[in-house]
């Protein structure tokens, strides 16, 4: 990566709910998804790349691949900070880091990442970036 290209990064702040806990008052595996998906709404907002806009301009981005990485529990009431990074690929796929912090203590608690590819309106796999994100991407100094 080019060193004098621009970082995209984004934060969430989540308090973790009854609902997203086991019995034990640890998160359940199955929410982690959702805090990634709360990160990703968040930078789609801050750098105008929302799914809505994706879809205007005649595009779906399906996850494809997600990975998570546990370091330590999080638990029932605690409040987490999730932080998305945008990875830059020469491909026409969408990539994002992932990096949830305690928000009191700031022990990092899991990291992360997704792939999303890009299909048109008739579920067509794109092998080359469209246009509208090339522009994007541009426009936000990445390339």
């Amino acid at each position: 990566m080019d060193i004098d290209r621009k970082i995209l990064k984004a934060e969430k702040i989540v308090e973790i709910r009854f609902n997203e806990v086991d019995s034990m008052g640890i998160v359940w595996h199955g929410s982690y998804p959702l805090y990634f998906e709360d990160a990703r709404e968040e930078f789609g907002k801050i750098y105008h790349l929302e799914y809505l806009y994706m879809f205007d301009k005649g595009f779906y981005s399906p996850l494809v691949e997600m990975h998570f990485n546990y370091k330590s529990p999080i638990k029932y009431t605690d409040k987490i900070r999730v932080v998305i990074t945008y990875r830059n690929t020469e491909a026409a796929k969408i990539v994002f880091d992932y990096e949830i912090f305690d928000v009191v203590t700031g022990e990092l608690r899991a990291t992360g990442y997704t792939t999303q590819v890009f299909l048109d309106k008739n579920f067509e796999l794109m092998w080359t970036k469209p246009d509208f994100y090339c522009e994007w991407e541009k426009l936000n100094g990445i390339r």
